[in-house]
C-alpha cells in the first residue's frame, strides 16, 4: 500500500501514479468534495471484485461511477431530459444522478433494475485522473459497510482490518476533509426525479411520479426497497398501497417480491386476506407479508392476524386498500416502530398503462 500526501507541487506526480495504479487493476483511495472515495477502473471486473471484497456486505447495493462531463456520462447511461437538466444545473457537484445503464461497466456496479449512478466530482484532481485514464472510476465512499463516513486517512485505517488494507494499492492523502453531507442521489429513470438520498443539494420535493408500464411500477417498488434496505435491518417496513381497482397495487407488491428474490408468484390476496413469503437476499432472511383489507368486515378481523407480534426488523408488509383501515394500521406502525411509506396509485384516463404514483411518509 502506497501513501502519497497531496501538496500544491506534486499533483502531476500523484495523477500519473493514480492512473498507473488504476490501469493495472488497482484500488485507490482519493479525496472528493464530500469525503474520501474508493476508486477502481469501472470497466475492469477483477478490479471491481477487489473493491467489493474491501467494502464487504454490500448486499446487492449498486455502485456509482465518476466521469468528467455529461458527454462522457452519455457513453455509459441513457440521459433523458430530466437528467440533462440536472447535469446542466448542478454538476460538477455533490449530486449522483441515476439513469438507465448502457451495460458498459463491469458486473457489480449497476443496479438490479439496470440503472447506474453518475457523479461528476467538484474536485479538479479527480477529474484530471479520470480524464487521463479515459475511463470512469467507481465513486463510493472509502469506508467499509456500516462504518463511519471517512474524512481522514486515519479514520479509514482505524476502521479497516489488515486484510482489507492489503487490498488498497494507493492512498492519496489530502489531510482532514471538511465534514460535509454525502451527495444527493436522484433517480431520473422516470419523467419526474425521485430523491433517494438527501445530501447537500436539492430540496425534498417531486414525490409524485408517473410510470408508463407495469414494469416501471415494479421497478419503482424495487428502487424504494433499496432506498430503505438499511432501515429494514433495524425496523419493520410498512407500505400502505392506496388506489382504486386496477391502479397497480399488486404490481407494486410484485416489485417488492422481485427485489427480495421471492420465487413464488406474487398475486393479490383478496380472497385469502393475507399471504406470507419467506425471503433471502444476500444472506439476509426475513418475511414479506402481503395483505388485502378489501374483504375485512371489521377491525377485529385485522387484530386476528396478530400483526403486532409478527412485525419485526427484516419484515416487510404491503397492504392493499390500506385506506380502509388507515387509522389502526398507523397505530400498529407506531407500536411496532415500523417505517411507513404511503403509495397512492392512480390510473390516468386514456393511458391504460400509465400510473400516477404519490409517495409520502405519514
Amino acid at each position: 500500500m502506497q501513501v502519497l500526501k497531496l501538496t500544491k507541487t506534486n499533483q502531476a506526480q500523484i495523477i500519473n501514479q493514480a492512473v498507473k495504479t488504476l490501469k493495472a487493476g488497482g484500488l485507490i483511495i482519493y479525496p472528493t468534495e464530500t469525503c474520501y472515495g474508493l476508486g477502481v477502473d469501472a470497466t475492469n471486473p477483477q478490479a471491481v471484485n477487489q473493491l467489493l471484497t474491501y467494502k464487504s456486505r454490500r448486499e446487492g447495493k449498486p455502485l456509482s461511477i465518476a466521469v468528467t462531463n455529461q458527454t462522457m456520462a452519455s457513453n455509459y447511461v441513457k440521459l433523458n431530459t430530466s437528467a440533462k437538466n440536472l447535469y446542466q444545473k448542478f454538476l460538477p457537484g455533490p449530486l449522483t444522478i441515476i439513469s438507465k445503464s448502457k451495460a458498459k461497466v463491469a458486473p457489480g456496479i449497476k443496479s438490479e433494475t439496470q440503472t447506474l449512478g453518475i457523479r461528476i466530482p467538484d474536485y479538479p484532481l479527480v477529474l484530471k485522473i479520470i480524464d487521463q485514464l479515459n475511463k470512469p472510476i467507481t465513486a463510493t465512499s472509502a469506508n467499509v459497510s456500516y462504518k463511519p463516513r471517512p474524512y481522514s486517512i486515519k479514520n479509514i485505517l482505524s476502521n479497516t482490518s489488515k486484510k482489507q488494507q492489503a487490498l488498497i494499492n494507493l492512498i492519496i492523502d489530502a489531510g482532514i476533509l471538511p465534514k460535509r453531507p454525502p451527495s444527493t442521489i436522484v433517480d431520473t429513470t422516470l419523467d419526474d426525479p425521485l430523491i433517494l438520498r438527501q445530501g447537500q443539494l436539492l430540496p425534498t420535493t417531486g414525490k409524485t411520479l408517473t410510470t408508463k408500464s407495469p414494469q416501471q411500477t415494479s421497478d419503482l417498488a424495487q428502487t424504494l426497497m433499496l432506498k430503505h434496505w438499511n432501515d429494514l435491518q433495524a425496523q419493520p417496513l410498512m407500505f400502505l398501497l392506496i388506489g382504486e381497482l386496477g391502479s397497480g397495487k399488486t404490481q407494486f407488491a410484485k416489485g417488492i417480491g422481485q427485489f427480495l428474490n421471492i420465487s413464488q408468484t406474487i398475486v393479490s390476496p383478496t380472497y385469502t386476506i393475507e399471504r406470507e413469503y419467506d425471503y433471502q437476499r444476500h444472506k439476509i432472511k426475513g418475511k414479506f407479508l402481503h395483505l388485502d383489507t378489501w374483504r375485512l368486515q371489521n377491525i377485529e378481523e385485522l387484530d386476528q392476524l396478530k400483526l403486532k407480534s409478527r412485525l419485526q426488523p427484516k419484515t416487510i408488509i404491503a397492504i392493499e386498500w390500506a385506506s380502509r383501515t388507515l387509522k389502526p394500521l398507523l397505530k400498529l406502525a407506531k407500536q411496532t416502530k415500523a417505517k411507513v411509506i404511503s403509495i397512492k396509485l392512480k390510473s390516468i384516463p386514456n393511458q391504460p398503462k400509465h400510473r400516477q404514483i404519490t409517495i409520502s411518509t405519514p
